[in-house]
């Protein structure tokens, strides 16, 4: 059995739909509405704790650390990868050379 919750989220699929309501159904539509922006005033009016400010930030900062650390690590296999080609490329030019008799 659906709640009371999701019956005027059903409701409110209907009117936003086009779907007629009955005259209790948008006045109980009307009411939710009311609830949720009186909710959503109250959240958007209380200020946030100093301490989860504090907590934001040092996960902010935490997770600008790890961005800082694995950009790091790209940046070094990289000039490890672009290396390893240079070594792969002169490897295939002295068995290119070795295979046609050249001296390496």
């Amino acid at each position: 059995m659906p709640t009371d919750d999701e019956m005027l989220q059903q409701l409110h699929d209907k009117a936003t739909r086009g779907v007629p309501l009955t005259p209790d159904e948008q006045a109980r539509l009307e009411a939710w509405y009311a609830r949720l922006d009186q909710a959503e005033r109250a959240l958007l009016a209380g200020k946030p704790s100093p301490d989860r400010l504090a907590v934001l930030h040092a996960q902010v900062q935490a997770a600008t650390a790890d961005l800082l650390t694995g950009s790091q690590r790209i940046q070094v296999l990289a000039a490890e990868n672009e290396d390893l080609r240079r070594e792969i490329l002169h490897l295939q030019e002295q068995v290119a050379k070795h295979a046609t008799g050249q001296p390496a």
